[in-house]
């Protein structure tokens, strides 16, 4: 598989885009979450076929993107994504994103036109079951990483070992995220890319109310993803997204994976996004 790299100049910030596949084939755009880079999509890139246009960016503010902090806000990176996605041509376009990635994707569908959407292995802010995903003792890091300045203070010159609890802890198969996926996410989340990181759950507070705001149906069709091995009831996220007002709505799960669905069976997940883009 042939890489191609830019950075390309977006409202005063500079995304770092990889693209594989066909340039004039149909898009599909991938956002990473945390504590990932760009490079988290590697397999499911290379298990698409030629004739797909598939692109993933480093977030603002991580990895190769630069620019102005955005406090991570995910309806200002969603208008970032919506720039891009403008900046590029990007039509009848399928928006992927997994974990922070997927909560951008879906401030993004709220927002603006797009053509079929996919959010894997998150909850959104202020959408059911999000309050009971924050009382869950066992995610423990959404509290910590809320807190300023003291997580940067703790993991700074240990991201690796940091990081590497995470994909221990919510993989299936730890094994199957490699030494040098491992290391290529650390290295992304270097100086102020960390603060950059964990300011996606600093948002989180404003992001369910910018999340509530939205009451009226959307017509944008959803495919919601969640690995068989990562627990919580996936009907429960898929009443969660019937109230909020996505009316198009398919669920599945992916086997034999955990949180990290992309990276532990990145042919399965191509071929869910695939079908359901038709």
């Amino acid at each position: 598989m042939s890489i191609r790299e830019a950075r390309v100049p977006i409202d005063g910030h500079v995304l770092h885009v990889a693209e594989s596949g066909d340039p004039h084939g149909r898009p599909f755009l991938f956002l990473h979450g945390w504590p990932e880079s760009w490079r988290t999509w590697t397999g499911v890139m290379a298990a698409a076929p030629a004739g797909a246009r598939l692109i993933a960016i480093d977030l603002p503010g991580i990895g190769a993107s630069a620019g102005p902090a955005t406090g991570g806000s995910k309806t200002a990176l969603a208008a970032l994504v919506h720039s891009l996605v403008d900046d590029l041509g990007l039509a009848d376009l399928t928006l992927v994103g997994h974990d922070a990635g997927g909560m951008i994707a879906y401030a993004y569908l709220r927002r603006y036109a797009v053509a079929r959407a996919v959010i894997m292995n998150t909850v959104i802010p202020g959408v059911d079951p999000w309050n009971d995903v924050l009382r869950n003792p066992y995610i423990w890091h959404f509290g910590l990483h809320a807190v300023p300045s003291l997580p940067e203070t703790l993991v700074r010159g240990h991201e690796r070992e940091y990081f590497d609890y995470f994909y221990d802890v919510l993989s299936v198969d730890p094994s199957r995220i490699t030494p040098e996926s491992r290391a290529a996410h650390a290295a992304a989340y270097g100086g102020a890319a960390l603060t950059a990181g964990f300011d996606l759950y600093r948002a989180f507070a404003q992001d369910a109310k910018d999340n509530a705001a939205f009451t009226e149906p959307t017509p944008t069709p959803l495919l919601y993803l969640r690995g068989d091995g990562e627990g919580g009831d996936i009907a429960a996220y898929a009443r969660g997204f019937r109230d909020a007002g996505v009316r198009d709505l398919t669920t599945a799960t992916i086997k034999d994976t955990g949180h990290f669905a992309q990276e532990e069976q990145p042919a399965q997940v191509w071929s869910r996004i695939e079908s359901f883009a038709g």
